[in-house]
């Protein structure tokens, strides 16, 4: 044991404990909610980047944290290990989410690298079998350092895409060796910062056979976890590839991959792209590629990617309205990609800040199942389009021409008025159960 969270207890559900006491109020992962327990339906992860490899730095200021663990020794990522098991037991949540550059420290080749990725996943096997979280998805860090300027899977330069595709390869071994449910990739370089030295065909073609090759291997190595995508609009790529739900859709058709991916999606980047989280949840429920959330929200003054811890439960209550009407995560479900403000020091606030959200999430899931189960906003949805339902309706949908249509028209004399879309009613609607 470190003396990290000395003094620190195991959380424990209280909803009446004194106010000065760290609990958690509203999550009892045990109570039973549309079914499931709420630890079954949120699946907890605590993202290894933000909460123990993040210097504390913004885009103005460096680092702010001192952590016992920062280096880049084999020792030291041991350390950071067992202090982030150690923070597990303290918050009690089932899974966790790594990079590889998150848990081994960097080497000077790609071999290297590769043995330091085993030896700390030996270590992490060791931990997990005594007891720890199981392991949500992992992924493979293709962004920060300086040979990922341009790209990973679209760099103009060959031995780029090489080592990206062999990093993809050991980081998808580890994923399946500890237990695996998913494997995220997320293009922070795939994009770019001027078309004067950009060939955008070459570079989504590039892109597409990358994620064919990540197809085939999951199934050559007989991974049962779902291929995910992360889409992202912007920051740091000017402009990314795979700017939202809609957009990674088209592509995935394009290389006949929609069976095949599903999507991670965040909060904080639906925002960036000028969307609502539900938005996207809804989107991509309706394409059948809805697989996991990061549930982070950014500051909505700020234009770059903030990161924060969500605290919103109308806004979380949306979300997970979309996901429990979607059925619900499989392999799925609610990692932490957040991280602590630059001035919040302390061994505490990890805690503390994890705890809140997970108390949000909570109330925003029962306050979603509540709306599910009264049926209010599927009523008046569906009372919305119950015109559609008619046999005329369905035809106009499925056989007849502009010019049955138009004859129709003018020999039923056809006279559409407008009809309330009940916003404002539906609004009211959902405030009473958030």
């Amino acid at each position: 044991m470190t003396d990290f969270f000395a003094g620190t207890e195991p959380l424990r559900y209280a909803p009446d404990a004194p106010a000065d006491q760290l609990v958690f109020r509203h999550y009892n992962p045990d109570e039973v909610v549309a079914g499931k327990t709420m630890s079954e339906h949120l699946r907890f992860a605590i993202a290894w980047w933000h909460s123990f490899a993040w210097p504390g730095g913004d885009p103005f200021g460096g680092q702010t944290f001192d952590r016992p663990w920062f280096g880049e020794t084999m020792d030291l990522a041991r350390l950071k290990a067992d202090v982030a098991f150690e923070m597990f037991a303290l918050l009690g949540q089932p899974y966790y989410c790594f990079h590889d550059a998150d848990i081994r420290p960097e080497g000077s080749d790609f071999s290297e690298n590769t043995r330091n990725l085993n030896e700390i996943a030996d270590y992490l096997e060791e931990k997990m079998a005594a007891g720890g979280p199981r392991l949500l998805w992992g992924t493979a860090n293709l962004f920060s350092h300086r040979r990922f300027m341009a790209g990973a899977a679209t760099n103009p330069d060959p031995e780029v895409f090489a080592w990206s595709a062999a990093t993809i390869k050991s980081c998808m071994d580890v994923t399946h060796r500890l237990g695996g449910e998913n494997y995220v990739l997320w293009g922070g370089r795939e994009g770019y910062e001027t078309l004067l030295n950009t060939d955008l065909a070459q570079e989504r073609q590039q892109a597409g056979r990358m994620l064919q090759m990540v197809v085939d291997y999951k199934h050559k190595i007989g991974f049962s976890g779902e291929i995910l995508i992360e889409p992202k609009p912007q920051e740091p790529t000017k402009h990314q590839y795979d700017y939202d739900v809609a957009t990674v859709y088209g592509f995935l058709k394009d290389f006949g991959l929609e069976n095949e991916v599903k999507m991670n999606l965040e909060q904080g980047h639906a925002i960036l792209a000028g969307h609502s989280f539900e938005h996207e949840l809804a989107m991509a429920a309706s394409l059948g590629i809805l697989g996991s959330i990061d549930m982070n929200r950014n500051d909505y003054q700020s234009g770059w990617d903030t990161d924060q811890f969500p605290n919103s439960v109308p806004e979380v209550a949306l979300a997970y309205y979309e996901i429990l009407k979607a059925g619900g995560f499989t392999t799925g479900g609610t990692n932490f990609d957040a991280k602590l403000r630059r001035q919040s020091l302390d061994p505490v606030d990890l805690i503390a800040s994890h705890a809140g959200a997970m108390d949000v999430c909570a109330r925003g899931l029962k306050a979603a199942a509540a709306m599910l189960e009264d049926g209010g906003l599927e009523e008046a949805r569906s009372a919305r389009y119950a015109g559609w339902q008619s046999d005329q309706a369905q035809s106009w949908l499925t056989s007849e021409s502009l010019e049955s249509i138009s004859a129709t028209v003018v020999e039923q004399g056809i006279n559409p008025q407008p009809r309330s879309g009940r916003q404002e009613i539906l609004e009211n609607y959902v405030n009473r159960f958030v």
